[in-house]
């Protein structure tokens, strides 16, 4: 029998995965915190600050394929290098934008290099080095989603107003600088490396459980052109899609909505901190859970509580009904990214996740811009959201379905 690692080094990498994770998604999803500072200093409309954030959104599926591509050529760290950098140079620059264009240039373009591959590089690298307990292991990286909203929103929040929004993406690109490159540093090329056995466990102990999951080192996995032929990934391409649609309208426009219904700009901001900070132990719970029950179960289960929680945000006003939405949407929204990447892995292998999971990302990108853009829209033609959030609802009962439909064998 194989001499296990008495720490196996798999949960090291998961590990640097939650912390550039905290900083990449704190930075990502604290937008809506900046969206009223924005619209007044530019006095643009909600369409057009929408827009902002949902070039952004387009411009990440370009470098979410680039970043896959280089993962599976040349590891995570290099990636990671890179993304610390150009995340650190966007928010330095935004913070001196004095002219739309700027923006569109320093946070778009440059913040999309930065922090577009982070979806992709994570989950793709965390999923090569588990196969046991994969569900588990994505649950835990996917957590820096949670966390980052949790930490990052009421930094953000409390930044902007003593110094400014300019001066608080100034302070967050120097965190970002800071804090992604050094965690990086740490990562290894690939699970090989370390271990030739999935999860550091021994042949004794896992031959059975790689049995049904096939091979950990990808000899029964898809290539990028085997999987596009599939109908699993067009299912799983739209589903990501009606996903972000529904999470990105939520992240940017839950704040200013808040803050419409007379919230004060730093208890709006909370709103966002509490479903981050809830969305933790649903990912964790439902990372693991979907290793018991399936991952079509734990995904429709997620999906379902999702589309209820945006029909409570469409009806209801009061306060109380903002954080019981908070609840209900933050355990959901945790609880269904894990299931749907793990089960990628499942149905395509790992060895050419990264380029797989970048170009899935693409539907991804294109609904977290169609979702903040169109509910910018709806808000300067009606004067609210109601119409807004009932799309959001509309979209998640529809990914429900395909999910329902996605194959979970190769063949």
């Amino acid at each position: 029998m194989a001499k296990k690692d008495r720490i196996y080094y798999g949960w090291v990498v998961v590990v640097a995965f939650l912390f550039i994770g905290i900083i990449s998604y704190g930075i990502n999803y604290s937008y809506g915190v900046f969206f009223k500072s924005l619209l007044q200093h530019f006095d643009w409309s909600r369409t057009l600050t929408s827009g902002l954030f949902s070039s952004y959104m387009l411009l990440q599926c370009v470098f979410a394929i680039l970043g896959g591509w280089t993962l599976d050529r040349y590891g995570a760290r290099i990636v990671f290098i890179l993304m610390g950098f150009f995340t650190g140079l966007s928010l330095l620059l935004t913070s001196h934008a004095n002219a739309p264009w700027h923006l569109f240039v320093s946070y778009s373009l440059l913040l999309a290099i930065g922090i577009g591959p982070i979806y992709t590089v994570t989950m793709a690298t965390a999923a090569r080095w588990f196969v046991v307990r994969r569900g588990l292991a994505l649950g835990i990286v996917g957590a820096g989603a949670g966390l980052g909203i949790a930490a990052m929103t009421p930094i953000a929040a409390h930044l902007v107003s003593t110094y400014g929004w300019q001066n608080a993406y100034f302070i967050m690109g120097l965190v970002a600088l800071a804090t992604i490159t050094p965690c990086a540093l740490v990562l290894r090329k690939t699970p090989t490396a370390v271990t030739p056995l999935a999860d550091g466990e021994s042949l004794t102990d896992t031959s059975h459980v790689v049995s049904q999951k096939q091979n950990p080192d990808g000899s029964d996995s898809f290539s990028l052109i085997q999987a596009v032929k599939t109908r699993n990934f067009w299912l799983l391409l739209s589903v990501w899609f009606l996903y972000a649609f529904c999470l990105h309208l939520v992240l940017v426009h839950l704040t200013p909505h808040a803050i419409d219904l007379g919230t004060g700009p730093m208890k709006a901001a909370t709103f966002l901190g509490l479903i981050g900070g809830i969305s933790i132990p649903g990912r964790i719970f439902m990372g693991r859970f979907s290793d018991i029950i399936g991952r079509k179960q734990a995904g429709i289960i997620s999906a379902l509580f999702m589309a209820g929680a945006m029909l409570l945000l469409a009806v209801g006003s009061k306060l109380w009904l903002l954080y019981l939405f908070s609840v209900i949407f933050g355990l959901s929204y945790g609880g269904i990214d894990p299931p749907i990447v793990a089960l990628i892995g499942d149905a395509f292998g790992t060895r050419h996740m990264g380029v797989i999971l970048g170009v899935l990302v693409v539907g991804w990108s294109a609904g977290g811009a169609a979702g903040p853009a169109l509910a910018g829209y709806i808000f300067d033609v009606s004067g609210n959201y109601v119409y807004a959030f009932l799309a959001a609802m509309v979209a998640m009962v529809i990914a429900t379905i395909l999910i329902f439909l996605v194959r979970q064998s190769r063949r």
